[in-house]
């Protein structure tokens, strides 16, 4: 049986977090377990799909109808991450600015979606994951 389908986004989702979570602490200067979460870089999820799309390119073929699935997907997942979850952060900061200084007000989480930068360095994670995991697995 072949494990790499179930390998590779499950240590695209690692690698990215783990880097998420260096890039965070190095920039806070303390370790940054608050900054867990959506946003970032690099974007897990673009992380995740695109090792998909990566590894059935790489063992299938890009001509394969599977290929076609993931591909379109991946962009389903990384065009969701920058306009919509972007905006629902957007709309968060607007919120807690109007009710700042109202009594009970839990604060809305801000940090949602990603950049294109963001989501382009989740794109090489997953890339570079499905890349190896092939290499060793093949």
């Amino acid at each position: 049986m072949n494990f790499s389908y179930v390998l590779t986004p499950f240590l695209a989702w690692l690698v990215s977090g783990v880097s998420k979570f260096i890039i965070n602490s190095i920039k806070a200067r303390q370790l940054a377990f608050g900054l867990i979460g959506y946003g970032g870089l690099p974007s897990n999820h673009s992380a995740i799909v695109s090792s998909m799309a990566a590894l059935i390119a790489l063992k299938e073929g890009i001509g394969h109808p599977a290929f076609g699935v993931a591909i379109t997907m991946a962009f389903i997942v990384m065009l969701d991450a920058n306009s919509l979850r972007r905006q629902v952060g957007n709309h968060a900061v607007a919120i807690n600015n109007l009710a700042d200084g109202v009594s009970g007000h839990q604060p809305l989480r801000e940090r949602m979606g990603h950049t294109r930068v963001e989501i382009a360095a989740g794109i090489v994670v997953g890339i570079a994951v499905a890349a190896a995991v092939n290499a060793i697995l093949a």
